[in-house]
C-alpha cells in the first residue's frame, strides 16, 4: 500500500517561528483567513488562487477519477483546540465539511464515498457529553440527507454500516428512514461508518460464514476472497481506490482492514474542518500519478 503525506507550507510568524497553517479558521472572505481573530491576507487565495484552482480542477477531470474514495475524517477536536473553541463546535464544523465533500465528489464523478465517523473504540473512550453531541449530529445529519433536494435530484443512496445496534434508537431511526427514502438510487453511494471497527467486521463475517456452514449452505472449499467479501458490511461495494486521512496521522485506525489491501493511501496534514476542495483535488491528482500494481 503506497502512502504519502501532503503538508501545506508553514509560513513564518513575526518571531521567525513556523506558523500553524492547519489552525486557520474555516471562514474565508476574498482570500483572507482569520486566525485568532486576526485577518491574514494570503496572496495565493486571490485571483491567482482562483486561476490555480480552475487549472487544478481541469487537470483532475482529465485524469482517471477513483471510483471509490474512503476518508478517515480526523482532527475535529484538535481543530477546535487550535481555535480555542468548544470541541463540540469542531464536530459541528466537521459535519458541514462532509456535505461539502459529498458535493465535490458528485461533481467529479466519484461513485462511492465512504467516511469513518465513529469507531467502536470511540464509544468506550469518549465522554458521554461528547457522545451525546455526536449522536445529535448523526440524527440531524441523516434527517437532513433524507430531505435534501440535491440528494434526490442526484440520486444519492445514503446508508450506514457498523454495529448500529450500539447507537441510540433515535439515531437508528434516522438512519433507517434515510436508507428507505434513498434505497432506489445508484448514481452515488454514500456510506457512513458508525460504531465501526474493521476487526469486528471480520469477526462478524467469520461468525456468519460459520453459521452458514452449519446450515450446509457453504463448504470449507467454497471459501475464497470473493466469498469473504460477500459477508462484510460493504458487500455491495468495490474496495476503495483511494483512502484519505486528514490531520497528518499515519495509520488506518481499524478502518476497512480487508477492503484496503490495495488502496492508495494519502495522509494530509490538515484538520478535517479545514479540509479544502484544493486539498481534495491535490489528493486525487496524486492518486492519478501513481501506477497501481496489485502486487505485480
Amino acid at each position: 500500500m503506497a502512502h504519502e503525506i501532503m503538508s501545506p507550507s508553514k509560513p513564518m510568524d513575526s518571531q521567525g517561528k513556523p506558523g500553524i497553517t492547519r489552525a486557520l479558521k474555516v471562514e474565508e472572505t476574498r482570500g483572507n483567513h482569520r486566525r485568532n481573530g486576526k485577518v491574514q491576507v494570503r496572496w495565493f487565495e486571490g485571483w491567482v488562487g482562483k486561476f490555480y484552482d480552475h487549472r487544478l480542477l481541469q487537470e483532475v477531470k482529465d485524469g482517471p477519477i477513483p471510483k471509490h474514495v474512503a476518508i478517515i475524517m480526523d482532527g475535529n477536536r484538535r481543530f477546535a483546540l487550535s481555535m480555542a473553541i468548544d470541541k463540540n463546535k469542531g464536530h459541528s464544523l466537521g459535519k458541514e465539511k462532509v456535505r461539502q465533500v459529498m458535493r465535490w465528489s458528485r461533481d467529479l464523478g466519484v461513485r462511492y464515498l465512504t467516511v469513518y465517523a465513529l469507531s467502536t473504540e470511540n464509544l468506550s473512550r469518549r465522554s458521554q457529553e461528547e457522545l451525546d453531541h455526536l449522536f445529535d449530529l448523526y440524527e440531524i445529519g441523516f434527517m437532513e440527507l433524507a430531505q435534501d433536494e440535491e440528494i434526490h435530484r442526484d440520486k444519492v443512496r445514503c446508508q450506514a454500516v457498523g454495529q448500529l445496534h450500539l447507537l441510540p434508537e433515535r439515531v437508528i431511526k434516522a438512519i433507517h428512514a434515510t436508507e428507505e427514502m434513498t434505497k432506489a438510487y445508484d448514481s452515488m453511494i454514500f456510506t457512513v461508518c458508525l460504531a465501526y471497527g474493521g476487526r469486528q467486521e471480520l469477526v462478524d463475517a467469520i461468525q456468519a460464514m460459520m453459521a452458514d456452514h452449519t446450515k450446509g449452505k457453504i463448504r470449507p472449499d467454497d471459501v475464497t476472497e470473493e466469498l469473504v467479501s460477500q459477508y462484510l458490511y460493504t458487500k455491495e461495494m468495490p474496495d476503495p481506490d483511494l483512502l484519505i486521512r486528514t490531520s497528518g496521522e499515519e495509520r488506518s485506525s481499524n478502518f476497512l482492514l480487508w477492503q484496503m489491501a490495495y488502496s492508495e493511501m494519502l495522509f494530509i496534514d490538515v484538520f478535517w474542518p479545514a479540509f479544502r476542495k484544493r486539498d481534495y483535488l491535490r489528493g486525487i491528482r496524486t492518486y492519478q500519478g501513481r501506477k497501481r500494481r496489485y502486487g505485480q
